[in-house]
């Protein structure tokens, strides 16, 4: 893993390099795209869940005792912004069977271009967990800024963003609104052309995932 600017973090693994070349590719199609993003963010949680404290047990093994490590008991969650963030969460399900599931649905007002809250749902014990906030575009970077807004007011303190892909301008608003917010991403490309969509991208997420194009 390698860390570019303060407080974002570029995920450089192969497999995760390789899944992402797929997944811009026009070619691939919805049933490839979801695995492949299921599978993307299974290997990017290996990486954000890297700092999770352990604690030292002793286990028999069939030969011998052995003095071994457990997580220390950290709870987690994984929230979702809708709909896009929604095909991630299986991969990280799948490493962390056991963390909570929240959804946050923002959309921008057509007058104000400001992100606005239509629907949020979280764990009763969000503040006690630490959050993984998954949206594969950080475009903009409005949603973000407000899921985070969200989740800071519902008393989450451990805050980590993941993404496949960023783009300067929606790192810079994130980082503006919350300088201690940390964002993995598995690249981050040149720019933002005209309509908010990153370039080069991946075109929309949203509608690659569920076929709504």
């Amino acid at each position: 893993m390698d860390t570019g600017t303060h407080g974002v973090h570029l995920l450089q693994h192969p497999l995760i390099q390789h899944k992402l070349t797929l997944i811009r590719d026009n070619r691939t199609g919805v049933k490839e795209f979801r695995e492949l993003t299921e599978e993307m963010s299974l290997l990017m949680a290996y990486e954000v869940t890297r700092d999770l404290p352990l604690h030292a047990v002793e286990v028999i093994t069939p030969v011998a005792p052995a003095r071994s490590w457990v997580i220390e008991g950290k709870k987690l969650a994984v929230v979702a912004i809708l709909r896009a963030g929604l095909g991630m969460v299986p991969g990280i399900t799948r490493l962390i069977p056991g963390a909570k599931v929240g959804h946050v649905g923002i959309y921008r007002d057509p007058e104000t271009l400001e992100p606005m809250l239509y629907y949020c749902k979280l764990p009763a014990d969000i503040h006690e967990r630490d959050v993984v906030l998954v949206d594969p575009m950080l475009a903009t970077g409005g949603s973000v800024a407000r899921a985070l807004d969200i989740l800071k007011e519902k008393g989450a303190r451990t805050i980590k963003t993941m993404c496949l892909i960023a783009a300067p301008e929606g790192i810079a608003l994130v980082r503006r609104k919350h300088p201690d917010a940390e964002i993995y991403a598995a690249a981050v490309d040149e720019r933002l052309n005209d309509h908010g969509y990153i370039v080069p991208g991946l075109g929309d997420a949203g509608d690659r995932l569920f076929g709504t194009k």
